[in-house]
């Protein structure tokens, strides 16, 4: 490889020299029929020319040689007494030398521009492949840390509800081989419930899994029909009786609103994860507040709650996969960025805004799309 380099630089350096004589040749055939009528001064500033261009093409070895050709032309058949290197007139002598030494600057001084453009662009092109190596390297570090995240989710979150479910489970065959029976009729209907609500929560968490895979695959088709907001948060609260059961639910629809052209499904499950979220974050007994209003041209929903509250350094860091702010409520990190895929496939945007007291999160949707 290394040879292979030499050889290209010297068929550069070669193809240079010939250049610099091909080119002052030429300038000076064509500037020939002009020495009667056009003064020297403007000759040379044609030779410069060609300095300048063998200098941005070749470098300054070429350029010096270039100069010094373009110098014996000039003197050659532009200066009298013509085709002959005496010269009579003292400024004669002077605009030569100073043409020369003109000439050998401005291509040194274009080659070396020429050089530390070169030189830049390597840099460039070198920032840039360590800029994407650096992303290729992070890229890998997230997914890594996702597949960690992912990996403490399937062992701990799923763990839990699989023990609860083995142990009423064991129970209850323990009791059905025991002679005599020692649960209450009711303490079987508690141990069905636990299997129950246990079993509903593995459901919840694979379909939030599948959920999330076509958001982040881009599968997730929009089916948008024109809807009424009072039917949509009517049936959401409705899915949600049984997770508010111990909250006070406050209302608040704003009269005369328009009909939102959205995927209904998608939304309700939107809408539906806010409020499971709040009721997870938020104590017993507490209100959870909904709203729907127009805004800037658009629908607003929000949804909140009196719980402690979410951090401002954590507002954004909610909607990552597998992320809680809070450890110790149930739940697998994946009801918020879940909603943000869906209302970002609305074209709208989902946050969390100030507030008071507790979490307050905002759904901003266009009317129509």
């Amino acid at each position: 490889m290394d040879r292979s380099l030499a050889e290209s630089g010297t068929r550069r350096r070669v193809l240079g020299y010939a250049s610099a004589a091909v080119i002052v040749g030429a300038a000076t055939i064509v500037f020939l029929p002009f020495r009667e009528v056009v003064n020297a001064v403007a000759i040379s500033l044609g030779f410069l020319l060609t300095v300048l261009a063998v200098a941005s093409l070749f470098g300054s070895g070429p350029a010096l040689v270039t100069s010094l050709l373009a110098a014996f032309c000039l003197n050659f058949f532009f200066l009298p007494p013509y085709y002959t290197l005496r010269i009579d007139e003292p400024q004669n002598w002077i605009a030569l030398v100073v043409f020369l030494i003109v000439a050998a600057t401005v291509g040194q001084l274009s080659a070396k521009a020429r050089h530390r453009a070169d030189v830049a662009e390597k840099l460039y092109d070198d920032l840039q492949k360590a800029f994407e190596q650096a992303s290729q390297a992070e890229a890998i570090r997230r997914s890594e840390k996702l597949k960690s995240a992912l990996l403490d989710a399937v062992t701990h979150d799923l763990r839990t509800p699989l023990t609860s479910i083995k142990a009423a489970t064991t129970m209850l065959i323990a009791e059905q081989d025991a002679i005599h029976s020692t649960l209450e009729p009711t303490g079987h209907a508690d141990l069905l419930e636990v299997i129950n609500e246990e079993t509903d929560r593995l459901n919840s968490f694979v379909e939030s899994m599948v959920e999330l895979a076509r958001l982040d695959a881009g599968n997730f088709e929009l089916k948008t029909a024109v809807i009424s907001v009072e039917e949509l948060l009517a049936n959401v609260l409705q899915r949600a009786s049984r997770v508010t059961r111990d909250h006070v639910i406050d209302v608040d629809i704003a009269p005369d609103l328009p009909p939102l052209r959205a995927d209904a499904k998608a939304i309700a499950e939107a809408l539906y994860n806010l409020i499971d979220n709040a009721a997870k974050y938020s104590a017993p007994k507490s209100t959870i507040r909904i709203s729907a209003s127009r805004s800037h041209g658009g629908m607003r929903f929000t949804v909140a709650d009196e719980g402690r509250g979410i951090p401002p350094d954590e507002r954004e860091r909610v909607f990552e996969k597998f992320y809680r702010s809070d450890h110790s409520a149930k739940g697998f990190g994946l009801g918020l960025p879940i909603v943000r895929g869906i209302v970002e496939a609305h074209l709208g945007r989902v946050f969390v805004d100030d507030s008071d007291k507790g979490a307050k999160f905002v759904i901003e949707l266009p009317i129509e799309r």
